[in-house]
């Protein structure tokens, strides 16, 4: 296994619509245990294949450190399939180190993907893991948490990251 590098905003391929993966095979076995290494290591609670500079739909998931609840879940090809109610909360993003803002979620989400063994799975989530899975599936559609702001604030935080970057 292997510590992979988090690609950080404004990195392109973060940007982009991830494709779906066909084939569940040793190479993609690889690639879920060095996500699941590197997430665990940056002290994550999800990870998308494209913030290791991976556009497949791959999302790592692991919220019992912050909750008594779930386990790590592999999913290739989520979708949310429902969704029910609203709440607001704060969330961090490894792709965007050190902003946090409050966001609107779903209270509830069913997502629908296959397991790292390519079998048919339904995952219900709410609270941290429901928030969790939701900001994965965003990373594979290319959205980022800056695009969930107020245009004003993405301004205002583009401006500094960037010129904190310099």
């Amino acid at each position: 296994m292997a510590i992979l590098e988090i690609r950080k905003y404004p990195d392109e391929v973060l940007k982009k619509k991830a494709q779906p993966i066909s084939n569940i095979d040793g190479k993609l076995q690889k690639l879920i245990d060095d996500m699941i290494e590197t997430m665990y290591k940056s002290n994550g609670i999800g990870l998308a294949a494209p913030q290791v500079g991976v556009s497949k739909r791959l999302i790592v998931v692991d919220t019992s450190q912050r909750e008594n609840k779930s386990g790590l879940i592999v999913l290739v090809n989520p979708e949310i399939v429902m969704s029910d109610g609203e709440i607001l909360s704060e969330e961090g993003c490894l792709s965007l180190p050190g902003f946090l803002t409050r966001l609107k979620r779903k209270e509830k989400v069913l997502i629908k993907g296959l397991d790292r063994e390519g079998k048919e799975v339904e995952i219900e989530g709410e609270g941290l893991l429901g928030r969790a899975l939701q900001h994965e599936i965003d990373h594979l559609e290319g959205i980022l948490l800056i695009d969930r702001i107020s245009p004003l604030k993405r301004e205002l935080f583009r401006r500094k990251y960037l010129k904190s970057k310099k």
